[in-house]
């Protein structure tokens, strides 16, 4: 995903299609939609993907919005160069490569960590539903929602690479979407496994991953 200074840093119409195509691939794979709210969660996902790398690589609305700012307050600084476009980079003054600070290395920590953790909880759901049973082993003796998370997650480490006014914007809501989804797959989930599913989520926390698992836990998550 990097580029040259001296090679021009937007209008690169290709690698938004190309970048939105691998990492929205990479989601479906993992995640696997069959249900409505399956396709609803996704769709949100990418619109937030394809936003990310139209700023990165397409037109950069944020550095158009602010340039009056950014101007006064950094005379001398090409924001137009693909370095420069990193923000939290060029506006805390930080010197050298900025795919090599801190938060672009936390940033591909973040978003490896949310694939992987998107990944793992679909395999464990996956043997679930064969059984027609109720997903409490691995990830989901730790926490309720694990793709949720892993979706928030991802966009979390997105945002720390190259963050923008419409991801920010739609990092919130997306968040708030993903919330109310979980806490209606929980109803759909207390109507089908009943008195197991209680006692599974009494001991489960929602999105914050307990550090280890209830003892002979037997019970089955929603994402």
């Amino acid at each position: 995903m990097e580029h040259a200074d001296a090679v021009p840093a937007y209008g690169l119409w290709g690698l938004v299609i190309l970048n939105s195509v691998i990492f929205i691939g990479f989601a479906f794979s993992f995640f696997k939609p069959q249900s409505k709210t399956d396709w609803r969660t996704l769709n949100a996902f990418s619109a937030f993907i394809i936003a990310y790398f139209i700023e990165m690589y397409g037109f950069p609305l944020t550095i158009f919005l602010l340039s009056g700012w950014l101007t006064s307050k950094y005379p001398g600084v090409d924001f137009l160069t693909h370095n420069n476009g990193h923000l939290i980079h060029t506006l805390l003054g930080m010197k050298g490569d900025p795919h090599w600070d801190p938060f672009h290395i936390a940033s591909n920590v973040l978003v490896f960590g949310g694939f992987l953790m998107l990944s793992y909880a679909w395999h464990t759901l996956w043997k679930a539903r064969r059984r027609h049973a109720l997903a409490s082993t691995g990830i989901y003796a730790r926490m309720r929602h694990p793709q949720y998370v892993a979706f928030v997650v991802i966009m979390l480490g997105f945002l720390l690479q190259w963050p923008t006014l419409p991801t920010l914007i739609m990092f919130p809501f997306l968040t708030y979407m993903y919330v109310r989804l979980s806490l209606r797959e929980e109803r759909a989930a207390e109507a089908e496994f009943g008195e197991e599913w209680r006692r599974y989520a009494s001991v489960t926390p929602r999105f914050i991953p307990r550090l280890s698992p209830p003892d002979k836990s037997h019970h089955e998550g929603a994402r």
